[in-house]
């Protein structure tokens, strides 16, 4: 099998994505899915045919080559069980959708089996990959490191009731969706060292807590702080603060900036095509994980390490 062909477990909206950006960068996807309603619109959007009936019936067919990469795109219940199955056949590349499993527990237990099979697997936070992300990373070096951070992550809640999911994918929200914004925001200001979170409220699915606060310093000594209210108005937000800039991510994908004695906010002009081209993020991410970068890319062992201030942050335990 190529070193240019990868396994595309899923065929629902987030692996059409992947098989575009495949496509695009001349990469050969082997497409595994489920049922046959998601493989016929993934084939109607791509023009790839679908194997379905789940991996595990892929597998057995004796006649199917594994290539040595794959991508997990399934949903949310079945991320850890579908990387986990993959190891013990012997893929040792792995790139999971956020956030690596189902839940605490799975994503935990997916480290495991990469520790004991050797596997390098990595965690699809795609927003790490905007346009406005690497400018601001750049700005942020140029003015000599971050100082200070804030962030949002509020979830429309009167929107998310009404989504239908398979149970207790809703009740990982937190985990499944918002880590994306957190993630982002620790990406550019820093790894966190100390932390003080507050959290109250509940929802019928998610009742660990429906509204967030909290602060703390990062390992380099930056201050952040952050709050979410999922039953109110607001959205997701990252400011990040310099000795010289104050840079605005709201909405995420854009980059807003202002200097240092005006109070002007201006937008950062940033060549976004790729961003509108794809699914923002998507191509970049791909191009680290197929490349020589994928030191951008948080490993399922990060992710692990993560783990504690996530669930502080969700209200675990308060």
């Amino acid at each position: 099998m190529s070193q240019s062909t990868i396994l595309l477990v899923g065929s629902g909206p987030m692996a059409v994505e992947y098989a575009k950006v495949f496509k695009s960068l001349g990469i050969t996807s082997v497409v595994v899915g489920r049922g046959k309603s998601s493989a016929e619109k993934f084939t109607a959007e791509t023009g790839l045919p679908v194997s379905i009936g789940g991996i595990d019936a892929w597998l057995a067919d004796t006649s199917n080559k594994l290539p040595e990469r794959a991508v997990v795109a399934v949903g949310e219940k079945w991320i850890g069980a579908t990387a986990k199955t993959l190891m013990d056949r012997g893929v040792r590349h792995l790139l999971l959708e956020k956030p690596g499993g189902h839940d605490a527990a799975d994503i935990r237990s997916v480290h495991a089996k990469a520790k004991e099979t050797g596997a390098a697997v990595y965690v699809g936070y795609n927003r790490r990959f905007y346009a406005a992300v690497e400018a601001a990373r750049k700005i942020i070096q140029e003015d000599g490191g971050v100082t200070s951070f804030n962030f949002e992550f509020t979830e429309w809640g009167h929107v998310i009731s009404a989504i239908e999911k398979e149970e207790g994918v809703k009740e990982q929200w937190f985990l499944s969706n918002s880590t994306h914004v957190i993630d982002l925001a620790f990406y550019l200001g820093g790894l966190p060292k100390e932390l003080s979170a507050y959290s109250t409220g509940r929802l019928d699915w998610h009742p660990i807590a429906s509204v967030f606060a909290g602060a703390g310093r990062t390992t380099d000594g930056a201050i952040f702080s952050y709050q979410a209210n999922w039953e109110a108005p607001g959205r997701f937000s990252v400011e990040i603060l310099t000795r010289k800039h104050r840079l605005i991510f709201r909405p995420l994908e854009k980059l807003q900036i202002q200097k240092i004695g005006s109070v002007a906010v201006e937008a950062v002009e940033i060549d976004d095509s790729l961003d509108k081209d794809f699914k923002p993020g998507l191509y970049k991410q791909v191009e680290a994980l197929v490349g020589e970068r994928t030191d951008l890319l948080p490993t399922i062992s990060d992710q692990v390490e993560m783990l504690d201030w996530y669930l502080r942050i969700r209200g675990d335990g308060k």
